[in-house]
Parts: C-alpha cells; structure tokens; sequence
C-alpha cells in the first residue's frame, strides 16, 4: 500500500517524465522576448526620436517649396547637398539614439537584475546563464541595429511622401526629390553599416559594457569607462607610447577608412558605404568578435555566481 509520501513522490516523477522538453532555440526566443518586456526603451526611445523628427520635418515643409524653387539655380551638388540634408540628420540622429541605448543598455543589462533581485526569479526558470547572456548580448549587437535600420527606413519613407505631396500641392515639381536622394540604392548601404559596424565591429565594447554590468556591484559606467583612461594614461606614463588610445579610437571610428568607406557623391553616402568584402576580410572584425565572445564567456561565470548586489 502507498503511502501519501510515495503518492507524492510518484505523482511528482511522473509530471517531471510527461514535461514537455523546451528546445534551445524556444528558451532562446523567450529570453529575447524578456528583453523587450523589461527594455522597452529598445524601441521607445528610437521611435520617439523619430516621431519628434518627423513633427519638426511637417513643419518645415511649409517652406518647401521655397526651398526647392531656389536649389534649382543651385549646381548638381549644391542641389543635391541640400536635398539631403534633413535626411542625412535623420539618420545620424537615430544612429546617436541608437548607440546610447545600446550601451545604457548593456550596462543594465545584468547589473539591473541583481540590483532590483529579480536575478533570483529568473535563475530558478529553466534557462541557462549562457542563453540569458547571449540574449542579452543580441540586444546591441544584432537587434538593435535591425531596429535602427527598419524606422529609418520608414522615417526616410514618410518625409520623401510628404515632400512629393507638398511639392505638388504647391505646383512645384517633386522629380528632383526622387532623382537627387535616390533612397532605394542608400538603404542597402545603410543596412551593411549599421549591421556590419554598429553591431559586429563595435561588439567588442558591447561584451565589455555586459561583463562590467555582471561583475559591478555599483556604479557600473564609472568602472566599464575608468580601466581604458588608465591603461591609456600608464602607457603614456610608462612608454611614452599612445598604442592602446590610438586602437580605441580606430576601433570607435569604424576602423581604416579604406576598409569600410569608399568615394561618394556626398559625405553621408562615403561614411554610409562598406565594403563588405573588406570588412569581412578584416583581422580586426574577427580578433574583436573573438574578445567579445571571451567577455560574454566570463559575463556567463559572473552571472552563475554572483547574488544580488
């Protein structure tokens, strides 16, 4: 005869026989879905910059007809210099936008969950501190830039339509929009950019913020910026050498300019277009995802050991 123990013991065996086993890929997909859950800011603060854009972009287009009866004494590159101005700040704004989400994120990333102690919910889910940190780590480096892209890509869409509108409301014709800004052709460029530079080239910076974020038990910007001055300030000190400075700032600026960036017609489409081939071709992309994955690797160990702060 059983006893209730034994009941329980069995009956708790045989619901842990019949549970469905969760793949990877499943945790995966819902530890990306936490992040939007928890950091909304991901695509808040990108759509939010851009909604307030396109409010002071309707606005201008009173004087828009103006404009554009002007840039035609204008030469071609004046012409078109000008015509791409609000779309090229479009651009760079939600490119800062970008970025400063994506490192105020990483810096959170890990540390918020031990700060708030929600760390202790989460680590009793069936989901590893590898898939948590690897979700995380596609936040800045993957999905962020999909993002940017996609609501510029709209942005762009939105004022190119409502310029046309205007323009032809106003008898004006919109031909020199559609010929001057040739959107269709910087959109893949841009995509490369974002994706190839924003993402993986700056990755390595991304698993630093993260392994900061896990490690830090306060103050989490002070320590993730403080080791690069002092490095850079002791080798100066020391060897009179600025090699660690000039690798940061190469690193920041996107690398060698002949590496991603190639002759344009304007400024934005020279910075805007990379080489692929070259980019993927590239010791520093591959030596700076390998140091990424060693920071994610000891973000992971930081988070399997480390309690609430």
């Amino acid at each position: 005869m059983n006893t209730p123990s034994d009941a329980v013991r069995d009956t708790g065996l045989e619901s842990q026989a019949t549970a469905p086993d969760i793949s990877p890929a499943r945790r995966f997909y819902w530890s990306m879905k936490r992040e939007f859950w928890e950091s909304r800011s991901i695509y808040l603060a990108p759509l939010a910059v851009a909604a307030l854009f396109l409010i002071g972009f309707l606005i201008s287009t009173i004087h828009l007809p103006q404009k554009m009866r002007a840039a035609t004494a204008l030469g071609p590159a004046e012409q078109q210099a000008l015509i791409e101005e609000p779309y090229n700040l479009a651009v760079l704004l939600l490119m800062g936008t970008a970025i400063v989400v994506a490192v105020f994120y990483s810096l959170d990333a890990l540390y918020g969950e031990r700060r708030d102690r929600s760390i202790l919910f989460w680590k009793s889910l069936p989901v590893s501190d590898v898939t948590t940190v690897l979700a995380k780590a596609t936040v800045p480096i993957l999905l962020l830039p999909l993002l940017e892209f996609a609501i510029t890509v709209v942005t762009q869409a939105i004022m190119l339509l409502v310029s046309s509108a205007v323009l032809l409301g106003a008898g004006v014709s919109a031909n020199p929009l559609w010929t001057q800004l040739s959107l269709f052709s910087t959109w893949p460029a841009l995509f490369y950019h974002l994706v190839g530079i924003h993402g993986l080239w700056f990755a390595p910076f991304f698993g630093w913020l993260l392994l900061v974020s896990a490690w830090a038990r306060r103050a989490p910007f002070l320590w993730a910026v403080l080791p690069g001055f002092v490095i850079a300030i002791v080798e100066r000190i020391a060897f009179n050498t600025a090699h660690f400075a000039n690798m940061l700032q190469s690193r920041i600026s996107g690398g060698a300019d002949d590496m991603v960036m190639t002759a344009g017609s304007s400024p934005m489409q020279r910075m805007l277009h990379v080489d692929v081939g070259r980019l993927l071709a590239s010791p520093g992309l591959w030596v700076g995802l390998g140091i990424t994955a060693a920071f994610l690797a000891a973000a992971v160990q930081l988070r399997r050991y480390r309690g609430p702060v």
